[in-house]
């Protein structure tokens, strides 16, 4: 109950919270000098306007950087699918250049141009939100070389695409040729029914292009960070910063695995194949008896994925390699995960544990009653065995009973006491905490107890020094007032 007012108490202060996140870190306090509004440019009047216009300011750029993530994650799956259909086209045309191929690609590059742009906002956005969280000055103080070696990272990453001019100007075709180890042969497109036909040949390099187009997924993190429940919340954030935890992509995936284990694995499962098998399909296409359609790529790829390798196909260019290797991997990985969710949901709770547990000492302690009566019964029937008959086939048969009766109740001795060893090993935290509790409150009785002993006893011993006090005083007067012996003598005398 006190965790849970606690909880409460830091949901009902989210606001607070975040304005005291918003507290400056440098040496110079905001309250020491006037600042300027971010909207009117004029002076404010006191600190809590201050704290309500940065906050106000925090909270449109949270919002900005939502949008502009959203936009940019649309934008990348709009040219990764120009891409896709730019492929296509030009395996079903055998290889020809057509006025369609050539403006997917510059619609390519226009969304890519595009996407640029959008990355570049999103980290302007995100600079202004750290200068504010901070209380800067100088916005280059924000400007930092790890900074600005991520952006062009992935200004680098969002870049790379089929270019047109190149392509288009340098070919005849789609693209150039693509041979390795004397592999390549005329392969046939879908539509072709002659071998007479063009070829479809993609070049190595567009190739590799179209390929590390799919980088640009990388952006799915940002956008489930950034629209997650955990990051929308107040109270989850209020709360995280009690804790010192940072909401980053890897906390946002422990709870989508532990909210929604089967839903997320399987996203993530199928499209991992999806994307190796059109991957591997291109890079496959201009060779002979490789796994150049989609469901043979699918194939590859699903027992690549598993492990398995059946040995019926295997890829013959290197870029096909390269992605059966990826997606081994890959494999590796989600195998992991699977096991790991089914191992979770294949686990008894606290109330099944008990009941389990429970079950099985009985179970064990009826098997150990009746290794018991057992052993009794053959230490019966071996004594009246040996008293009527002795050296006998019977009396050594009854010895052996006798002997595996034993073995069966040392046994099943054994198998209770593991059980209930095990059981003693799980440690029931609500039961723990009633123990504690009870224990707390005798502790509390018997100090209460012990309180009022020991004042009891210190008002015995206040009346006891009375006592003796008053004792030493009358015996004082008493003495002052009983005669000196010399004196009653000389009295009587006279």
């Amino acid at each position: 109950m006190r965790a849970h007012r606690e909880g409460i108490r830091a949901a009902d202060t989210a606001i607070v919270m975040d304005l005291t996140l918003l507290q400056p870190q440098t040496t110079k306090c905001i309250t020491d000098s006037p600042e300027i509004s971010f909207r009117t440019g004029t002076p404010m009047k006191t600190s809590t306007q201050q704290h309500l216009t940065k906050l106000r300011v925090r909270k449109k750029l949270l919002l900005d950087k939502r949008r502009l993530c959203a936009w940019a994650l649309g934008t990348a799956l709009l040219g990764i699918f120009l891409m896709i259909l730019h492929t296509e086209s030009c395996w079903l045309s055998n290889g020809k250049i057509t006025l369609f191929s050539y403006l997917i690609k510059w619609m390519i590059t226009f969304s890519t141009l595009c996407l640029l742009g959008l990355i570049i906002a999103f980290h302007c956005k995100d600079i202004k939100l750290y200068i504010i969280d901070q209380s800067l000055e100088d916005w280059l103080i924000a400007i930092t070389w790890k900074r600005l070696f991520f952006i062009f990272l992935e200004l680098l990453v969002c870049m790379l695409h089929p270019f047109p001019i190149v392509w288009s100007l340098a070919h005849s075709k789609c693209g150039g040729g693509w041979q390795e180890d004397g592999n390549s042969s005329a392969a046939s497109s879908p539509s072709s029914s002659s071998s007479s036909q063009p070829v479809f040949f993609f070049s190595g390099a567009e190739l590799l292009l179209c390929n590390l187009m799919f980088l640009r997924l990388y952006l799915f993190h940002r956008a489930i960070l950034l629209h997650s429940k955990v990051l929308l919340s107040a109270s989850y954030r209020s709360i995280g910063s009690l804790n010192n935890i940072n909401f980053h992509f890897r906390f946002v995936l422990k709870v989508l695995m532990k909210t929604y284990p089967g839903r997320t694995l399987l996203f993530i499962v199928i499209s991992l194949l999806l994307i190796a098998a059109w991957m591997l399909s291109i890079c496959e296409r201009g060779v002979e008896h490789a796994a150049g359609r989609m469901d043979d790529a699918l194939w590859l790829i699903a027992i690549t994925f598993l492990t398995v390798g059946y040995g019926d196909m295997y890829p013959y260019t290197t870029c096909g390699r390269i992605v059966c290797l990826m997606t081994g991997v890959m494999g590796l990985g989600c195998t992991a995960l699977l096991v790991a969710v089914v191992a979770n949901k294949l686990e008894f709770n606290k109330a099944e544990k008990h009941v389990h547990n429970f079950m099985r000492d009985i179970q064990c302690y009826k098997k150990l009653q009746n290794a018991a009566a057992d052993v009794l019964r053959e230490c019966w029937l071996l004594h009246r065995s040996r008293r009527w008959k002795r050296d006998s086939q019977e009396n050594r048969q009854k010895q052996r009973d006798l002997l595996e009766a034993i073995q069966l109740f040392r046994k099943a001795r054994l198998d209770l006491r593991k059980l209930r060893d095990r059981a003693s090993e799980t440690i029931d935290l609500s039961k723990l905490q009633m123990i504690m509790c009870d224990l707390d409150a005798n502790w509390k009785s018997s100090y209460k107890v012990l309180e009022h002993r020991i004042d009891s006893m210190e008002k015995k011993i206040d009346d006891l020094g009375k006592a003796f006090q008053n004792t030493s005083l009358l015996m004082a007067s008493m003495i002052q007032q009983w005669p000196a012996p010399g004196m009653n003598r000389d009295t009587d005398i006279l």
